[in-house]
Order: C-alpha cells, then structure tokens, then sequence
C-alpha cells in the first residue's frame, strides 16, 4: 500500500482523535562512533517504523513513549534527550486521527527485546545517515529533520 498525502489530510467526517507517543532512540556503534536510530519492524521483514502508540489513561507523554519503546524495541535504559514535537495523520484503517507526539532519547543498549505479547516486533539498528526504508513518510521527515539536533543533543549528552 502507497502512503499519499491523503494521509496526512484530516477528513472532516467520521473519524476519532486518538493521542500517541513515540521516540527516536540513538546509540553510538562502537566499532565505528556512527550514530545508529532504533526502528521497529514487524515479524522478519518489511519496512522500518519508529516505535510509538497510544498514550493510555493516567500515562503522561513521556510515559507513554517510553512503554511504547519497551513493547516495540525493547529498550528499557533510556535517558531522554529533549521533546520532538508532534505529526498527525490518520491511523492504518483510515478511522482514526493520530497526533503523535515525539521524544528524543539516547541508550547504551545494543539488544532489545520487544514485550508486547500482540505483535513480533524486532529491533532494527540503522545509520542515522543511511535509514532503511520507512512505512510512514512523517517518521523519515522526522528523522531527516532533526538530524542536527539529533547529533548536538547526543554528543552534549555523553
């Protein structure tokens, strides 16, 4: 399925808000210094997506994305670098209107072992500067974009 912009245009009928988080997770690979981001990526193959989803009741945001990481990623020791702001679209049935809501956060972590029991999520490690193809087009703007403060954030922060 082709992801167009008619994704990204709220209908004016017949779907629901839902409020999601989400991060974009770094290490440095120690073999080379490159900066990896961590992408999810459903049973062995298919493209990548960031790990986010819905924020439940009595979560606060950063709550919420660190869960969502735990179950998608399966990384746990995350120290959060700095809020990314938000992007909406509608979900994969197209009946639901999702604002997600992003954090940066770094982790010494090389292996994660994703906890939701619904899904086969696996870990994908991937360049910053060389990203594998990604479901959502919001996810990889996200990326590229904040690219810079990705790499400012994480050098202050070692």
């Amino acid at each position: 399925m082709s992801i167009d912009d008619s994704w990204y245009a709220r209908p004016a009928h017949g779907v629901t808000d839902r409020t999601s988080a989400g991060g974009i997770v770094v290490r440095r690979r120690p073999r080379d210094g490159a900066v990896l981001v961590a992408l999810s990526r459903l049973g062995g193959g298919g493209d990548c997506f960031l790990p986010k989803g819905g924020v439940e009741k009595g979560e606060t945001l950063e709550q919420a994305a660190r869960r969502e990481i735990a179950e998608e990623a399966g990384l746990t020791d995350l120290a959060l670098l700095a809020p990314l702001g938000t992007r909406s679209r509608l979900n994969w049935n197209r009946k639901r209107w999702i604002t997600t809501h992003y954090f940066l956060f770094r982790t010494d972590q090389e292996e994660g072992r994703p906890t939701d029991p619904r899904q086969a999520y696996h870990l994908v490690w991937a360049p910053l500067d060389d990203l594998p193809p990604i479901v959502w087009p919001e996810q990889r703007h996200l990326i590229e974009g904040a690219r810079e403060t990705v790499l400012r954030l994480f050098d202050n922060s070692a």
